[in-house]
């Protein structure tokens, strides 16, 4: 014998022979497995209210926008202007249509409402790739938040965090109790 073949029994040490050749591929389970619950469907535009949107005026690039909701003063809005209520979650809509920006948007605000944020931050763009100069996600923006049941207020951003190209949005927290 080699030293190579005699150094390998040393290392795999006694062997003993196989008595049946044929594995079980699956033990039989004793008990049903745990059920789980089925995934909630939500519909996201349910959030939408159908107000009035013809008094809401087309906005221009450099346009800034702003909207308070009834029943809310109008001190709240000056406070969101100035950053007083911090950002809890932002959003970037830049590059995408009006139906992946609503759809994006409504899941955005889904979420944000149920984590208890109180303001959040959406990024759209002044709309330089649009046609005639007239920002599609802007305008879309400015009649979907209106709708938005949670939506309190909203206001286009400080320069330094976007200006016309963003929105500061305040949202209504919804008690867990």
């Amino acid at each position: 014998m080699s030293s190579d073949a005699e150094l390998f029994r040393q290392t795999i040490g006694e062997v003993q022979a196989v008595k049946q050749d044929k594995v079980a591929l699956h033990e039989q389970r004793k008990s049903k497995p745990k059920p789980y619950p089925k995934p909630l469907i939500i519909n996201f535009d349910a959030h939408l209210t159908c107000r009035n949107m013809e008094d809401v005026d087309i906005v221009g690039m450099y346009d800034s926008m702003s909207f308070v909701s009834t029943g809310i003063q109008n001190n709240v809005l000056k406070k969101l202007r100035r950053g007083f209520f911090g950002i809890d979650a932002e959003i970037d809509l830049h590059g995408l249509n009006s139906q992946h920006a609503k759809k994006q948007l409504l899941h955005f605000l889904h979420n944000s409402v149920e984590e208890g944020c109180r303001c959040v931050n959406i990024v759209h763009g002044k709309g330089y790739r649009s046609l005639d100069n007239l920002p599609v996600i802007k305008n879309e923006l400015n009649h979907w938040l209106r709708q938005y049941k949670d939506v309190q207020a909203f206001c286009s951003a400080s320069s330094k965090e976007g200006g016309t190209g963003a929105l500061f949005v305040l949202l209504r927290v919804i008690s867990k109790f």
